[in-house]
């Protein structure tokens, strides 16, 4: 069992296999493991090559978007993300305690809002099937969805500084963590991030002018 999937491990020796069994352990032996972990994208084949004698791995991460699964995956990430991001906007939205405040010149109308986020969480669902980095993804989902409580419903800016602060750190991190290898995932959380950076810039701003 390798990081809790199955594997199957075969060793392979120059020596005949009567041989192999009375002779010493041989210092080239070569063990190849291949195994197959569920992702959100659908299966993915993970073929490693260990040699025990120099340490050297390779590994690939193939994801073919032609396959049911992965279409099924996605439809889903799609469906929960927009959805769950529509909901939670319509029941937020900039009310009387908002158009109060006291705010920045670089301040957007308020109309910018919901074609941006609707734009951005498309762009966040489709990164997540071919994500090797679903612990990041999630996390700065979670803190995705509750800071428009924390700042609209709430009327907490100091709450949704907290919020905000961590939830750009998981962004970054996420790029950071999969442009190696899933440059794709990587690129949409780009413009995503520059989002955040700017919301967290205003949130910023606007705790300074209404405290």
């Amino acid at each position: 069992i390798s990081n809790g999937y199955p594997t199957r491990v075969v060793c392979s020796s120059p020596l005949p296999a009567p041989a192999a069994r009375n002779a010493r352990f041989p210092s080239t032996l070569t063990a190849t493991a291949t195994h197959e972990r569920p992702k959100f994208g659908g299966w993915v084949n993970q073929n490693r090559m260990d040699r025990v004698k120099t340490g050297m791995t390779q590994a690939s991460y193939n994801i073919d978007i032609r396959q049911p699964r992965t279409l099924v995956w996605l439809a889903v990430f799609l469906i929960a993300v927009i959805g769950t991001g529509a909901l939670i906007g319509t029941q937020t939205a900039p009310g009387a305690w908002y158009a109060g405040l006291e705010k920045p010149p670089f301040n957007p109308p308020n109309w910018v809002f919901g074609p941006v986020w609707f734009t951005l969480y498309v762009m966040i669902a489709i990164a997540a099937p071919a994500s090797v980095a679903m612990a990041l993804w999630a996390g700065q989902m979670v803190l995705n969805w509750v800071w428009s409580p924390a700042f609209f419903a709430a009327e907490n800016l100091w709450l949704a500084m907290i919020i905000i602060v961590p939830m750009l750190a998981a962004i970054l991190a996420f790029i950071v963590n999969v442009w190696p290898r899933d440059r794709v995932s990587a690129l949409l959380f780009v413009p995503y991030a520059a989002w955040v950076s700017f919301a967290t810039v205003l949130n910023l701003s606007l705790l300074v002018l209404n405290t």
